[in-house]
């Protein structure tokens, strides 16, 4: 297979998993008014019986129950399962509280957080093109921050809590799908509790409050399983350089919606800062054309 046809295999995958990503608010919008506490309850408790059944299907099983048992793995479940569950609830809450571009804002942000975490934890050196584009972002972080500080902490906690849990992720040993398996399960105890307590005292909406609700709540499941699955696939057949830039996919789509479908404020400090961030993610962008380029003439040369 030729080099131009490796950067290319997997991209429907790619595209596929970040275009839902993109498309998640209109998902979520569709649950407004519950608690997003709930509907983090019930997209865990779904998303178990999914993937445990697709690891059923797969006789894969025998992963996540060595990776469950084992000590040192269980620890590094534990901790990613508490950053993606903060991640889930708080973009949910964001999405619910018309918050859609601070969101979006986030997902810009999060790959140079990598960039950031790998020189401070994995010793990983940071080129001058990268600090440009690191140094663009924070701008544009410091700029809406002077105007929309009551959002700009959705924002950075989506990006600080998704950036950690892709580190802890890729420490810990375990693979894509049974490692969610592991932090589902992790969280079920919590999710069958809240959602029973939630059914019992809360007033607000829930589950059993319509058949609409029930199927929406019962599908964050398949939302939150399909596209990983599909993205767990692209990893595996594409260069995480080319990946890297289809996932600027789901922040656009947010963007546009937040801007275009649900109207939300789109200040000044907005343009200025998203000016700054977009330039950031070119900048990140054309280092990785540039680096991508380098190492296939290096390894020709070999």
């Amino acid at each position: 297979m030729s080099g131009e046809a490796k950067q290319l295999n997997g991209l429907p995958e790619a595209v596929g998993a970040y275009t839902i990503w993109g498309f998640m608010p209109l998902f979520f919008k569709q649950l407004q008014g519950i608690s997003p506490v709930e509907i983090v309850a019930h997209r865990v408790m779904w998303s178990v019986l999914l993937v445990l059944a697709i690891l059923w299907a797969r006789r894969s099983l025998h992963e996540f129950l060595t990776a469950i048992r084992d000590p040192r793995t269980r620890r590094f479940m534990i901790a990613s399962t508490t950053l993606i569950a903060a991640n889930w609830l708080i973009y949910i809450w964001a999405i619910t509280n018309q918050h859609i571009l601070a969101g979006s804002l986030g997902y810009y942000i999060n790959p140079l957080i990598n960039v950031a975490l790998g020189v401070l934890f994995f010793s990983e050196r940071m080129n001058r093109t990268q600090l440009i584009a690191i140094t663009l972002a924070a701008a544009g972080v410091l700029v809406l921050a002077s105007e929309s500080l009551a959002s700009i902490w959705i924002s950075l906690s989506l990006a600080g809590s998704f950036g950690l849990y892709g580190m802890v992720r890729k420490m810990a040993p375990v693979g894509s799908l049974p490692g969610l398996a592991c932090e589902t399960v992790l969280l079920l105890p919590f999710a069958i509790g809240y959602a029973l307590w939630a059914h019992l005292y809360d007033p607000t909406p829930g589950f059993g409050y319509s058949p609409y609700t029930d199927a929406f709540l019962i599908a964050g499941g398949a939302i939150t399983t399909i596209p990983l699955l599909l993205f767990a696939s692209a990893a595996r057949k594409m260069p995480l350089s080319t990946l890297g830039f289809v996932q600027f996919i789901g922040p656009t789509i947010q963007f546009m919606l937040g801007v275009f479908v649900y109207d939300e404020p789109f200040t000044r400090a907005h343009a200025i800062c998203f000016a700054l961030i977009w330039s950031a993610v070119a900048v990140f962008c054309l280092d990785g054309v540039r680096r991508s380029r380098a190492a296939r003439v290096a390894q020709q040369a070999a």
